[in-house]
């Protein structure tokens, strides 16, 4: 998956990392909310890209530490590029639910729709609060919480769409 691929890269880019080191910056950056990556998808991922080159692990204490290869770079840059020119795409697991709406009674209609009504409230409360807890803090990049922005943004519309909807 490139995705996953060009997050790896692009963070052991930044700076040499470990595989558990990784997975917590995923965590800590909310990336899995985001992009489909789990905990095991990154250690196949950092095993992986070390087997195709374009990773460097050298033993730290009891820890791998992984650094970026010249063959490393090369490939971020070309998936930086290639995704970049994609259509861009949004993949809501919950459309599936919303075109076999009409298989429903209308009473399951609504439940359906307020159950995904419920989960955007959720996730905007979510997506606030870990921007305010993160918008005085200097090293937190302008594009993590552009991101944020961006998530905000979809959730509100969301939720618009929901209530036209009903």
């Amino acid at each position: 998956m490139a995705a996953i691929d060009l997050i790896v890269l692009g963070m052991v880019k930044q700076t040499p990392l470990s595989a558990y080191d990784i997975q917590k910056l995923v965590e800590y950056r909310n990336i899995s909310r985001w992009v489909k990556i789990s905990t095991p998808s990154i250690y196949k991922k950092v095993i992986q890209l070390s087997e195709k080159g374009y990773l460097e692990g050298k033993l730290n204490g009891e820890k791998t530490i992984y650094s970026l290869t010249p063959n490393g770079e090369k490939e971020f840059e070309k998936l930086m590029l290639a995704i970049s020119c994609e259509p861009i795409q949004f993949f809501l697991d919950f459309n599936a639910v919303i075109v076999n709406l009409q298989s429903l009674s209308k009473e399951k209609q609504t439940d359906c729709l307020n159950n995904i009504e419920n989960n955007i409230k959720i996730l905007k409360t979510y997506i606030t609060e870990n921007m305010n807890m993160k918008k005085d803090i200097d090293d937190i990049p302008k594009t993590g919480m552009a991101v944020l922005h961006q998530q905000l943004k979809l959730a509100e519309v969301i939720e618009e769409w929901i209530a036209s909807l009903k």
